[in-house]
């Protein structure tokens, strides 16, 4: 199937089943289709907390058990299943490469370098951070690399880091977001390893002009840049999506270990708390909650609910039952958890929409694309790799 026929099965797809994946359980109690699928809303209610999770730790059973009440499940399967690319043997990294790189960084980075094409022109790294990725690729390919970053201190780290492993590699502070970047671009491939949303994007809506040779991009954190909402890259993309709802792409994560996951837990359970305390009092209503800072969940639930609301400018009631409401934000998580196992199975199909966006936005600027995964999604679910080399 070509990446168009996919990329339009997707989106009606999608379109089709927007009721089940559009609203964000955290902030709906009872999402509409319940009504409309009682089945799967009794199947979901029958399941108690230790399979919720379990299901939530593993998306394939989790399709599995949600294919006979969603037989749609199997083709958004297929549309948004991609072959891994072709692989290439690497010359071994110094033994001082990895200092300084975490491991499962360090682990995409070498995924992501293997399974591109070696270089035929000069690179640029977009959005560099400390430059890892292009200074395996200018010691690989032996070929000179732009790093574009726009963080002082990591350019300079970058730089230091490449005087030391004697690569090719010139580092270039500048912001990506900015049109003066686009001056880089000329002549080279642009390898972006989970450059964020806009930062990913800008690149394809300057593909027809920028003179690239070839895109190398593997996409991540399709919400940020989005809060206008969601801009299209191809002719023919219909799906209205805003910021949060983009955020659904991205919600799944590698495993954490077992203290993370009860702290964040706990930490969604508190958020829940004082969002049922604050309708209790001001009546149900849609309030999205701003980052919340790592101090003030340090501590009890009525300290945290107490800072919050002074900075929200909630006015708390007198002779707070804290136990209560802490009990019932509790609750409130086991519901969430329980939607979300059916907003969840549409996640990977949105991505998949939203990764060939992106490759439909390069073919019609001019390049000949291909998609495919470049490592498994227990390295990083954030796995899809777009190569687009510009026609001769």
């Amino acid at each position: 199937m070509s990446l168009r026929r996919r990329f339009h099965a997707l989106q009606t797809l999608l379109a089709a089943h927007d009721a089940l994946w559009r609203p964000a359980p955290f902030h709906v109690r009872r999402p509409a289709w319940r009504a409309q699928r009682p089945g799967l809303a009794a199947a979901i209610d029958a399941l108690d907390e230790a399979a919720i999770e379990a299901l939530h730790a593993d998306p394939i059973a989790a399709n599995a058990w949600l294919a006979p009440h969603l037989p749609a499940l199997a083709e958004a399967g297929e549309l948004s299943t991609f072959a891994p690319l072709a692989a290439r043997a690497l010359p071994l990294s110094d033994t001082h490469f990895d200092c300084g790189i975490p491991g499962r960084k360090r682990a995409q980075i070498e995924a992501f370098a293997a399974h591109v094409p070696a270089a035929r022109a000069p690179l640029l790294e977009w959005c560099a951070g400390k430059g890892h990725l292009g200074r395996r690729l200018a010691l690989a390919d032996e070929v000179a690399v732009s790093s574009l970053e726009i963080d002082a201190s990591l350019c300079e780290a970058a730089g230091a880091l490449a005087a030391r492993a004697g690569a090719h590699q010139v580092v270039v502070c500048a912001d990506a977001l900015h049109e003066a970047a686009h001056a880089h671009i000329p002549g080279r491939e642009v390898v972006a390893l989970h450059a964020c949303g806009e930062l990913h994007r800008t690149l394809v809506r300057g593909a027809g002009r920028d003179g690239a040779l070839g895109y190398r991009i593997a996409p991540c954190c399709y919400h940020l840049g989005g809060d206008a909402g969601y801009r299209p890259l191809t002719d023919g993309a219909s799906l209205t999506l805003d910021a949060d709802t983009l955020r659904l792409a991205v919600t799944e994560t590698v495993t954490a270990p077992r203290h993370d996951r009860r702290r964040l837990a706990r930490d969604q359970a508190w958020k829940l708390g004082y969002n049922a305390l604050r309708d209790a009092v001001e009546g149900a209503a849609i309030r999205p909650l701003r980052p919340v800072r790592p101090a003030w969940l340090t501590g009890d639930f009525a300290g945290f609910a107490a800072a919050l609301a002074a900075r929200e400018g909630f006015r708390l009631p007198a002779n707070i039952d804290w136990a209560h409401w802490q009990a019932v934000g509790e609750q409130r998580r086991i519901e969430v958890r329980r939607h979300e196992l059916v907003r969840h199975a549409f996640r990977r199909p949105l991505e998949a929409w939203l990764v060939l966006d992106l490759a439909l936005g390069l073919e019609e600027a001019g390049f000949d694309v291909r998609v495919g995964t470049f490592c498994e999604r227990a390295l990083t679910p954030r796995n899809l790799l777009v190569l687009a080399q510009a026609r001769r």
